[in-house]
């Protein structure tokens, strides 16, 4: 499975990176939400693993243009926030999960879950 991480802080980046590494072939990571387009185009990853909250570009924004670009990418929104409106709004936004960040065993069990059903 290739993965995406886009995430602001490294430290998380890091976190994420060492939780999801049992189920990765191959990880790839950036830094805000404007960069992920671009390398969702170039490395066509199995899942966009995406934080909300980015200086340059928010990760629902960021989700949009990779949907729009690729309706069947999928993006899972990976937050410290657990808001209503939020989730709504990643799932607008066309993102096929969510998972909050202090229980990051749910994304590897959702990670599991996906890339099996395809």
């Amino acid at each position: 499975m290739k993965l995406l991480i886009v995430e602001d802080n490294s430290g998380v980046r890091h976190v994420i990176r060492s939780v999801v590494e049992s189920v990765a072939d191959e990880i790839r990571e950036c830094a805000d939400g404007a960069e992920a387009p671009a390398v969702y185009a170039a490395e066509r990853p199995d899942f966009v693993l995406m934080d909300i909250e980015m200086k340059t570009m928010d990760g629902i924004t960021a989700t949009r243009h990779i949907l729009a670009a690729d309706p069947s990418a999928r993006v899972v929104i990976v937050t410290d926030y657990d808001q209503p409106d939020l989730r709504e709004a990643a799932a607008q936004a066309g993102a096929c999960g969510y998972v909050v960040k202090d229980n990051l065993l749910d994304l590897l069990a959702l990670l599991e879950a996906k890339n099996t059903r395809g």
